[in-house]
């Protein structure tokens, strides 16, 4: 058999152990068509997944924590088949965490081919694998509806997003709603007073690293607001612990809180950069939170105050969720501190049309104006806060989830590439359409030459 015509697995399990031995001396003997590439941890597994080398495989030890949701995705959008081996102590559902398929701790040689010639490929031989097989970040259509919150610094995002919470939650019919804090410097846990850190965000997208908990566990994570009527899920204890929380986890979780609720009201920061703006993964990955809630919004309220620097903040806020891949009509200007004279409010409002770019203003709707109130009073309280702030956000979102519908777009898709006819892309030189045609291939002789 060709070199060429092998299976490149790559392999990562807890020291000495014994499968992990067995798959090394069969490469190496030739028993098995493969070359088997050791990693040490889950960190060189990765490096080597971007090192753009192709892999047909990768064999993983179900004990090493490690191995988890996130790095089974990784391993799938590299199109790398994940096989986990897995002696039953984990208590864990792999394939529905992303695994392929789920070998025996006494791995034999024929166990191992016909999982290899079952699901992967040999490297440098096309495949025609289903595609039906590889994950889905598509969210099924009976999740509850996400509302993102965002914006500048000190306009009061994080009030406007209680304030919401408190509105849809209101009424003997109301949706059951929990409040997520997803901002870096989580602050929802002092606005509410809470005398508890724990359990929080961290704790729930841990829990869906390795499984996914049932929705008592997930409800049991949000602590019950009962004067404002909705549930609330603590953020991050450190800026820092942002290291925590990986995106296929969070999107687990998030999806998980929509299954569980109604209404998800996630209170985020106004950062959506990502690697393909900075170039740094490590910039996505801090960003993560912000960018899975605004990206899968079904509405996405931008908070921002009136004057020269909040309608500047806010203007620049609305260009950057706009050139995420927002639609414009799912997404809700609001203008806290508005001042209580018409003409003012409709100087705002021009302003805001006239300085958004990329055309985006002409779609976008009004800015929903919230008048002064004593804030700080209800919260310092606990007590509800005052009307008609509440009232007033939440029938925006009503209208907002009457104009967008129920389809959904799917941000930061792959790159879609087209067939390029030949000769549809001209010549590096321009040329005089009267000089004669090059001679056909194989012809040297020079053109105008008798024949």
């Amino acid at each position: 058999m060709a070199a060429r015509e092998r299976y490149v697995l790559l392999g990562l399990a807890r020291a000495r152990a014994e499968w992990f031995r067995r798959v090394g001396q069969w490469s190496t003997s030739a028993a098995l068509p493969a070359e088997f590439v050791k990693c040490v941890s889950a960190e060189e597994l990765r490096v080597r997944l971007r090192s753009g080398r192709p892999f047909s495989a990768a064999i993983l030890d179900a004990a090493l924590t490690r191995v988890d949701r996130d790095l089974l995705a990784e391993l799938r959008e590299a199109g790398v088949v994940p096989l986990v081996v897995d002696d039953g102590r984990a208590a864990r559902d792999w394939v529905e965490l992303g695994a392929v398929a789920v070998l025996p701790p006494t791995l034999t040689r024929e166990v191992l081919l016909d999982a290899l010639a079952t699901h992967a490929t040999m490297v440098g031989i096309e495949s025609d694998r289903a595609a039906d097989g590889e994950a889905s970040l598509v969210l099924p259509g009976e999740l509850g509806r996400l509302v993102a919150v965002l914006g500048p610094g000190g306009t009061g995002t994080s009030t406007a997003a209680i304030a919401l919470a408190q509105g849809l939650a209101a009424g003997p019919h109301a949706p059951d709603v929990v409040l997520v804090d997803g901002c870096l410097h989580a602050e929802q846990a002092m606005l509410h007073d809470s005398r508890e850190v724990v359990p929080g965000l961290q704790e729930l997208v841990d829990a869906h690293r390795g499984t996914t908990p049932d929705l008592g566990t997930v409800r049991a994570q949000t602590f019950d607001i009962e004067r404002r009527g909705y549930h609330l899920l603590l953020g991050l204890r450190r800026a820092r612990f942002w290291t925590s929380v990986r995106r296929r986890a969070f999107e687990a979780s998030l999806r998980s809180l929509r299954s569980g609720f109604d209404m998800v009201v996630a209170d985020v920061d106004a950062n959506l950069e990502g690697e393909s703006e900075g170039g740094s993964i490590d910039v996505e990955e801090r960003h993560v939170v912000a960018r899975t809630a605004v990206g899968t919004a079904d509405v996405v309220f931008v908070v921002g105050r009136p004057g020269l620097k909040g309608v500047y903040s806010l203007v620049r806020v609305l260009d950057e969720v706009l050139a995420f891949g927002v639609p414009a009509s799912r997404v809700v200007p609001v203008i806290s501190h508005a001042p209580r004279s018409p003409k003012q409010r409709a100087e705002l409002a021009r302003a805001v049309a006239d300085l958004v770019a990329g055309g985006g203003a002409s779609a976008l709707p009004s800015p929903v104006f919230l008048p002064r109130r004593k804030v700080d009073e209800a919260l310092r309280d606990g007590t509800r806060l005052p009307e008609p702030l509440p009232t007033v956000l939440a029938g925006a979102c009503a209208a907002a989830l009457g104009r967008s519908g129920s389809g959904r777009t799917i941000l930061d898709p792959e790159p879609a590439y087209e067939r390029v006819a030949p000769g549809s892309l001209g010549t590096w030189t321009a040329h005089d359409p009267h000089d004669p045609p090059p001679p056909p291939p194989g012809d040297t002789s020079a053109p105008g030459d008798a024949t």
